[in-house]
């Protein structure tokens, strides 16, 4: 059975639970409540994760809420006990983005990725508390990035895909300079109940214009096709088998409160009559690589194992997506054991389809 590997390729961080906004399709349980991690908390972290960045670059990730929410001065507060060779990240909504905010980011060498889903019209999900529009919050947050040279990458959810859809994305997220894209399909997750079932049809299509929209002007890493591409790649070296991990990445995301959710961190805040908070732990009392240590004996970790060897002996897919998520699992079967999910559909299965139908369609246009 493919385990969880002692060590992480990053932890991701919640600073603040609160976010400013109130998006549709959010997953987060606690975004109205203002519950803010103690300095104790990153310093417990940092014990483990300034150790683990002297071999090799490692990446802390604050995702919130909002995390630029906490504030500069308790972000501040938080980065601190991390070494200097740790790299911060900081995934954000822009809307606080100020020229105060870019000074930060390039004192403390943060990495930012903006939260925004293309043009204006596309992004109605993403509103303020009092539901009017946030788009001219979130523009001028990213022209002040661009006014500072700060670079940013972009995480875009989409919805519905539908023909042009894509084009007009890659087009757009062109313009707006961020140096990095990533996709999201909408899902099924945490509070966001609405359904993600989506004709595969249209979902193939949308990932395979995709392919189209980037190979005219690949200017921007576009993260899910190259992905693709590159285990397409390793399948016709005989190399496939060397792109997946031997052992799983367990994905620390630790709350607020210092408590420790692994492999996915939508579980964050839930919690079930069967398996309790999620937690593995609490960095407060246990060291985060004792955390790390126990984690196949949290009850629904194993479970998730057991889900994830499901897939290897029943999906042909199973050497590009590696078994799913536990979050969509649990989301979408109420339980962790299950095999095929609707995320496994539209971000997995689709996305190699559709970027193999743009390979044969220009295979048959040159011959």
């Amino acid at each position: 059975m493919r385990g969880v590997a002692d060590v992480p390729a990053y932890v991701v961080m919640q600073p603040i639970t609160l976010c400013n906004l109130d998006c549709a399709y959010c997953y987060l349980p606690l975004r109205a409540a203002d519950r803010r991690m103690p300095v104790s908390v990153a310093a417990a972290v940092a014990e483990s994760v300034n150790q683990w960045a002297t071999g090799d670059r490692f990446s802390v990730v604050w995702h919130g809420g909002e995390p630029l929410a906490a504030g500069r001065r308790h972000l501040a507060e938080l980065f601190a006990p991390f070494a200097g060779q740790v790299e911060h990240h900081v995934q954000t909504n822009a809307t606080l983005i100020d020229d105060a905010w870019c000074e930060f980011f390039e004192r403390h060498q943060v990495r930012v990725s903006v939260s925004v889903d293309g043009p204006r019209h596309r992004n109605a999900d993403r509103v303020t508390r009092s539901g009017r529009p946030a788009y001219d919050r979130i523009e001028r947050g990213m022209a002040t990035l661009r006014r500072h040279g700060v670079p940013f990458s972009a995480l875009c959810v989409v919805s519905r895909p539908e023909p042009g859809l894509a084009t007009e994305l890659y087009d757009y997220f062109l313009d707006l300079g961020c140096s990095v894209l990533g996709i999201n399909i909408e899902e099924t997750e945490g509070v966001n109940t609405r359904s993600n079932a989506l004709p595969a049809g249209l979902v193939r299509e949308f990932w395979a214009e995709l392919v189209t929209a980037w190979r005219r002007d690949p200017r921007i890493h576009l993260r899910e096709v190259e992905w693709s591409l590159r285990y397409a790649g390793a399948v016709l070296d005989g190399a496939a088998d060397e792109l997946l991990p031997r052992r799983l990445d367990p994905i620390p995301t630790i709350a607020h409160d210092g408590s420790v959710v692994l492999l996915s961190p939508e579980l964050a805040g839930f919690s079930d009559p069967r398996y309790g908070d999620f937690s593995s732990g609490n960095v407060l009392s246990t060291p985060l690589p004792d955390i790390l240590a126990g984690g196949p004996d949290t009850p629904w970790v194993a479970e998730f194992l057991r889900g994830v060897e499901a897939c290897r002996s029943s999906c042909a897919y199973f050497e590009f997506c590696g078994g799913g998520h536990a979050a969509n699992r649990y989301f979408e079967h109420g339980r962790f054991d299950g095999t095929e999910t609707e995320h496994c559909r539209n971000s997995k299965i689709h996305l190699l389809e559709g970027v193999l139908d743009h390979a044969r369609d220009n295979a048959a246009t040159s011959a």
